[in-house]
């Protein structure tokens, strides 16, 4: 068991009433992480701090938020052994995901201390005489970034990469799920040397995230609010920040829709599916969820798929290498178990796996899914994968569409021209043709449609949602007023 602490102005603290709670493994329930419980006064001392930090931070050069920010991505790759420990222990991450976190969270920093050189504005042509008009961007001011456990690392520090670039003091909401995997993160920003309060780090128990979350927002030093994590807690998030006019990213759910094509390179789209659908056990925003399939190749195609599927190594992380590790709680077995039974009792093939009864779930793949079933449209977000079979490119479109969900989505296809039509046609915020739908960059500007949230993580996006754009004119010459 881990016992962690929050930051609040560059000090470890517990909480002022001294309340924790305990984050217990999924696979046997033993206590990882017993955390601070905060409460809405601490949370509101975490931004009082970042106010408080927000003008010297704000005033420093590119040039040094640059070089602690280069200095953040060195440390956080030297805690990967202990972020593989505790999100194995947190969350039943496997190491090859827990890996992955730290790598390309690593690139995000780096990514972040670019883009420092890269806030710039324009010149805009006035139509008053002598008169020089600028849009510049600056620093908006306290940044509130929440993240969620399935990809702790990456989207903490997607949280607070950018807005620390920008010239923003932050505060990380922890995940009631992981404490101790996003307070690494802070850990390592602070092993970079970050000035007290640039960076805050708030835990609370679940039963208080409300209060907690509200208080921060409602805080008139906070700007901006980002959050990713589900799309009804996301919607929570969206009308209390309308509530206190405070703009926001957020980044919700997803139903990734996979599209094979009659002409698909069917070995190409089965690895590319099987890395969709089964990476850290389907527990991804970018999930290949629905896999939609031209019946002239559907056969063959699931049979590989299938093959690959019942071939990949699940086990318990803790205990060594593997593929699908635990997922994040009973909860998510109960759920997909539920989808299962709906679809197979409503005419759907069960091709391989099935149903579980411990967090050690198998990749499922269910085969002849329709839009009465429940697997269509809901996301299960864990290993069990619904196929729909299509008679051609116009279904296969409408298909994709046919969901409440935008986020990311792929098309495998021989011909790149049909390849880029079918892309346009997919309404997302992201799609891949021959690729897989899980696919991350630091510098792309990542975010989904419809349900699946607003506004754009990443690269020169990211310095639009995280700074403030204003008009300043320098009147040159005298100018002429009517009286």
């Amino acid at each position: 068991m881990k016992k962690i602490s929050m930051l609040i102005n560059g000090e470890p603290v517990e909480a002022r009433s001294g309340a924790t709670f305990t984050r217990a493994n999924p696979l046997d329930g033993t206590a990882a992480t017993v955390a601070p419980a905060a409460s809405a006064e601490d949370a509101v001392a975490a931004v009082d701090a970042a106010a408080a930090a927000f003008r010297e931070w704000s005033l420093k050069g590119p040039g040094e938020r640059r070089a602690l920010l280069m200095k953040a991505a060195r440390a956080l790759e030297a805690r990967g052994a202990d972020i593989a420990a505790a999100m194995a222990a947190e969350t039943g991450a496997s190491g090859m995901w827990a890996g992955f976190n730290v790598h390309l969270a690593s690139e995000m920093l780096l990514e972040a201390a670019s883009l420092t050189t890269q806030i710039n504005g324009e010149i805009i042509p006035s139509d008053v005489a002598g008169n020089l008009a600028m849009a510049v961007r600056q620093p908006a001011g306290v940044v509130l970034g929440m993240a969620p456990w399935n990809a702790p690392v990456i989207l903490g520090v997607r949280a607070i990469a950018v807005p620390l670039a920008c010239g923003n003091t932050v505060v990380l909401k922890g995940s009631e799920l992981c404490p101790a995997t996003h307070g690494l993160i802070i850990q390592a920003l602070q092993d970079a040397g970050l000035p007290k309060g640039v960076v805050n780090f708030v835990t609370n128990a679940p039963q208080d995230a409300a209060a907690v979350v509200e208080a921060m927002i409602a805080h008139p030093a906070v700007k901006r609010v980002n959050f990713t994590g589900s799309t009804h807690v996301g919607r929570i998030i969206a009308t209390t920040c309308a509530k206190y006019l405070k703009a926001s990213v957020l980044e919700l759910g997803g139903k990734a829709p996979l599209l094979v094509l009659d002409d698909a390179d069917l070995d190409a789209a089965v690895n590319g599916a099987a890395f969709g659908a089964f990476a850290n056990s389907g527990q991804i925003c970018m999930s290949t969820e629905r896999i939609i399939v031209d019946r002239r190749i559907a056969d063959e195609f699931v049979t590989r798929l299938a093959a690959k599927a019942q071939a990949l190594p699940i086990g318990d992380p803790r205990n060594g290498p593997t593929v699908l590790g635990s997922v994040v709680d009973m909860s998510t077995v109960r759920r997909c178990n539920e989808l299962i039974d709906d679809a197979l009792a409503k005419g759907a093939q069960l091709v391989c796996g099935g149903k579980a009864d411990s967090t050690l779930m198998p990749a499922t793949l269910i085969d002849h899914v329709t839009p009465a079933m429940r697997i269509f449209s809901e996301e299960t977000f864990g290993p069990v994968k619904a196929i729909v079979r299509v008679e051609d490119e116009q279904e296969a479109v409408a298909c994709a569409n046919d969901n409440a969900y935008g986020l990311s989505a792929a098309v495998f296809t021989r011909d790149t021209a049909r390849g880029w039509r079918v892309a346009k046609g997919i309404e997302s915020g992201i799609c891949h043709i021959n690729g897989p739908t899980v696919h991350d960059e630091a510098q792309m500007p990542f975010g989904g449609v419809k349900g699946s949230g607003w506004g754009r993580f990443g690269g020169r996006a990211g310095i639009e949602a995280f700074s403030e754009l204003r008009w300043i004119t320098l009147q040159t010459v005298d100018r002429h007023y009517p009286f």
